[in-house]
Parts: C-alpha cells; sequence; structure tokens
C-alpha cells in the first residue's frame, strides 16, 4: 500500500517535545502530522519522568514520616511494594495511549503511527505496523523530536546477561532481591533511592569518584550520605569489567569490578548516559550523519541542512536533557515555524519568543532523591570553567524555621551565586527536603536578571522554607561587609 499527503509541518515523535511543537504549529493554522513509532506521550510518559517519580514519591514520603516525631512511631513495617507498583502502573495509564492520541484528535493534530524516516527536502517516509507505506510532504517545516535512548557501554558478556535500563528500572513489574547499579548521575541516584526503599539490596557502582558530577559538591555528598544510612552500599572510583549470568541454584548475575573483586546479584541496571535516536530516521537523505546528536542554532534550526525547514527539538540536539525544557525549545521551535510560514521577522535576539536562550543561561533541574536536589543556572565549578567571577553564598537551611516545622531534623544546605558588578543572582542549589518547590523562584530570580536590592523586597511567608532566601541575602550583605 502507498499513500501521499501534504502538511505544512511534520513532527517526528510523539513525546512531550512533539506534541508541544505540533500544538504551537496547528494553534497557528497550519495543518500538522505527527509520527510516532511507539506511545504517544513518549519516554517521560510511560518509561522516565512519570513513572520514575511515581516509584520515588512513597520512597521520600516514607523516609520523612519514619523521622519525624509523633508519626516514626506510626510507621510500623516496610512500604508494600506491591500497592507502590500498581500505583506507578496507575499513573503511566498501564502504559495505554488512549488519553493522549484523544488529545491529538481535539488539538485537530493528525496521527501517523509507524517509523518515519526523512527521505530528501522536506520529505518522510513512514512504515506502517502493517507494512504499508506513507509518504508525506511538508510545506514549511519538519520538526526532528525522536529524544533519547539510554547508551549501553561495551561491557563482555552483555548480550547474554540482559541487563536493565531505565526503561526497565521503571517498569519492572517485581522488586529485585539484588539490584546493582552502574552510573553515577540521576537515573542511577534516584533508582537506587527508589529500588532500595521497596527492599532491594543495592550497590551502586561509579567510575567517578562521586555522586551526581553536575551538581555542587555538597549537594551529591547529602545524598550519597543518606543512600548510605538507607543500606545502599557506594563503590566509587570503580566499574564492571565482565558480567555473566549464571545457570546455577540463583540463576545469579555475576559482575567482576575494577578492582578484581566479583558480585552476585540478581538485575543490573546500567545508568551510564545517554544517545541519540538519530540512527535510523534517513538523516544521510539530507547530507547528516545517522546516529550524531543534531546541532541547531538558537531558534532550534538545524544548521547543517540548507533552507531553514528541518529542526531538532528536546533532548534529540543535546542542548539539555530534560523534559521540561524540550518543551520550552518547543514553544519557541513551533512559534518560529509559524513565524516563518507567515513571512514575519525573526527576532534573534537574547530572551526574544524566537530564541531559546533559557538553554544557556537558566536550565532548572530537580533530582527528587533523600534530600532532594534544586539547581538552576551556574554551579560552582560552572562558573570556574568559564573564569567568571562570583560570589559564593552558602546557608544551612536546617537553621530556617519553616525547615524545622518540615522536619525537626533537617539537614540542608542552599547556595547562590552573585555576580558582583552586575548584583543579580547567575546560580542556585538547594538540597533538602522540599527544596524542589524553592526552583522556580529561583529560576524567576535568574532569567528576570531581578536586581539584589529589588529581592530584599520580595518578603519570604513566615514559617516556611522560603525564608532561605531572606537568610542568603543577608548572608551576603555580611561577607560584603567583612573586611578584605
Amino acid at each position: 500500500m502507498s499513500d501521499e499527503n501534504s502538511y505544512d509541518v511534520i513532527v517526528l515523535g510523539a513525546g512531550p517535545v512533539g506534541e508541544n511543537v505540533a500544538d504551537r504549529a496547528r494553534a497557528a493554522g497550519l495543518s500538522t502530522v505527527v509520527v510516532e513509532s511507539e506511545l504517544v506521550g513518549g519516554e517521560c510518559s510511560y518509561w522516565a519522568c512519570e513513572p520514575s517519580k511515581a516509584l520515588l514519591r512513597p520512597a521520600l514520603l516514607y523516609a520523612e514520616a519514619a523521622r519525624f516525631p509523633g508519626v516514626a512511631s506510626a510507621v510500623t513495617g516496610p512500604l508494600d511494594a506491591r500497592a507502590v507498583l500498581k500505583h506507578r502502573d496507575r499513573m503511566v495509564a498501564d502504559w495505554n495511549d488512549q488519553g493522549q492520541v484523544e488529545w491529538l484528535e481535539s488539538a485537530g493534530i493528525a496521527l501517523i503511527r509507524g517509523h518515519g524516516r526523512l527521505d530528501g527536502v522536506r520529505r518522510v517516509t513512514v512504515q506502517t505496523p502493517d507494512g504499508g507505506t506513507v509518504r508525506l510532504r511538508a510545506r514549511h517545516a519538519v520538526a526532528i523530536c525522536t529524544g533519547t535512548r539510554a547508551a549501553v557501554p561495551p561491557l563482555p558478556g552483555l548480550d547474554t546477561v540482559r541487563p536493565w535500563t531505565s526503561r526497565e528500572a521503571t517498569s519492572a513489574t517485581e522488586v529485585p532481591g539484588r539490584l546493582a547499579i552502574l552510573g553515577a548521575g540521576v537515573v542511577a541516584v534516584e533508582m537506587a533511592t527508589a529500588w532500595r526503599a521497596l527492599g532491594s539490596e543495592v550497590v551502586l557502582i561509579a567510575r567517578e569518584p562521586r555522586l551526581l558530577a553536575r551538581v555542587e559538591p555538597f549537594a551529591a555528598e547529602l545524598v550519597a550520605d543518606r543512600l548510605r544510612e538507607a543500606g545502599v552500599e557506594l563503590r566509587f572510583d570503580s566499574g564492571v569489567s565482565s558480567a555473566e549470568r549464571a545457570g546455577g541454584p540463583d540463576d545469579g548475575l555475576h559482575l567482576s569490578l575494577h578492582d578484581g573483586t566479583r558480585i552476585v546479584v540478581d538485575e543490573l541496571l546500567l545508568a551510564t548516559g545517554r544517545e541519540p535516536r538519530t540512527d535510523d530516521i534517513g538523516l544521510e537523505t539530507v547530507g547528516l550523519t545517522p546516529g550524531d546528536w543534531l546541532a541547531t542554532d538558537d531558534a532550534f534550526t538545524v544548521t547543517g541542512v540548507e533552507g531553514e525547514w528541518l529542526y531538532a527539538v528536546g533532548d534529540v540536539n543535546r542542548r539539555a536533557l530534560l523534559t521540561h525544557q524540550g518543551k520550552y525549545q518547543a514553544r519557541v521551535a513551533g512559534t518560529v515555524i509559524a513565524d516563518r510560514a507567515a513571512g514575519c521577522d525573526i527576532d534573534t535576539a537574547p530572551w526574544g519568543k524566537h530564541t531559546g536562550t533559557a538553554d544557556l543561561v537558566a536550565v532548572p533541574q530537580v533530582v527528587f532523591t533523600d534530600p532532594e536536589i534544586a539547581a538552576v543556572g551556574l554551579t560552582t565549578e560552572d562558573a570556574a570553567r568559564a573564569g567568571r567571577i562570583v560570589e559564593v553564598v552558602d546557608y544551612d537551611i536546617g537553621r530556617v524555621a519553616g525547615a524545622l516545622q518540615h522536619d525537626p531534623g533537617y539537614r540542608g544546605r542552599a547556595r547562590i551565586l552573585v555576580d558582583p558588578e552586575r548584583r543579580v543572582i547567575v546560580g542556585a542549589a538547594f538540597a533538602g527536603p522540599g527544596v524542589a518547590e524553592l526552583l522556580h523562584s529561583a529560576t524567576i530570580a535568574i532569567t528576570g536578571e531581578v536586581p539584589l536590592d529589588r529581592l530584599w523586597h520580595a518578603v519570604p511567608a513566615f514559617p516556611t522554607i522560603s525564608e532561605v532566601w531572606l537568610r542568603l541575602l543577608e548572608t551576603h550583605r555580611d561577607q560584603r561587609a567583612e573586611p578584605r
């Protein structure tokens, strides 16, 4: 079977990023089609953000309750793993995308299920599940929103081991008795937190000397301390040399580590980074290399292709591998596509509606561990690498009344980085229970370039954890007053 249709905009990938590009284009009156080979809603909805947080929320709630006076005594047993997994299933709609398909239909966006590949300039060919072929032509734009997959390291014996990636870690139906995690990033620490709380014996094997290399060291150290207290074994400056699944009574997975020791586990989670889903989408037909990340300008136009018709939005462009940041890019890219189609001028100035400035200045992220980590903007290491002079301001969040109300044994810390010449905040990091809700205020302060003198007039409510903002300003004032 063969068919051909023309649309103003073709979107490859129906995850949150592709959905948002399509929505913006359709809202501007452009006919739009989305091509998806798996579930509408993508990685975030079914194998990443949603299921991982569904596993983590009970773990974090349990940990806080077990520490709180008057509540701790009511915590009389372990988490009900079966109930948590059932809750996870409910949060991902049992891996059924009908609800999201209905949303596409309500927005007037066409959907073609199948594997889409570029087939030259503004052309896409789709192989459908029934073996048919659909040929599409875009009048204005093709947006590649195919995201990433777990990067699997070249480990001897891996083909027979059947390791977990992030997908298996968030969709597993049983709690493994013994779980090894290779990695030190966000997936590694969040899954160590969740599965340990659900009853697994967890060993985290990191090639690096610390966890979470891209966050402030103090935050990573607090998470490492809590993981150890929870019973997670941390092995730094290590790695897995080989893996073999035995056929003995325990049918265990035997891992040889770099230091020569061997351990036996039931499952191995490879949390060793991401790679772009661009190996089989026809990049070669437009002069690009299959499997590469797609470089773009700040309007998310692919720079290696002439004509301003090909866009790469979300994880696939490697600017910021976060769902919310990809959706931000999609809002910008959708506006660019619509305005170019209408013949409007494109505003390339920073913070303009056609420019993805936040990718470069203020990328917010939360790590949902115990304690939570929330950060946006520069870290001290970022500033040092860039040769930027910043004033570092730290405060113990546990000294704030609202934090003690939240947890009488509160352990946490806040840091802001101040540009001493412009007197604005350029980076912020928080570690502690409940700090995720502090992040948007920091993001607004950075993106809005709010002067410190004006921030003094932003009064935090008492008693809330947000009072730490006042304490940070006071600490900065006192540091500047000290003799040099």
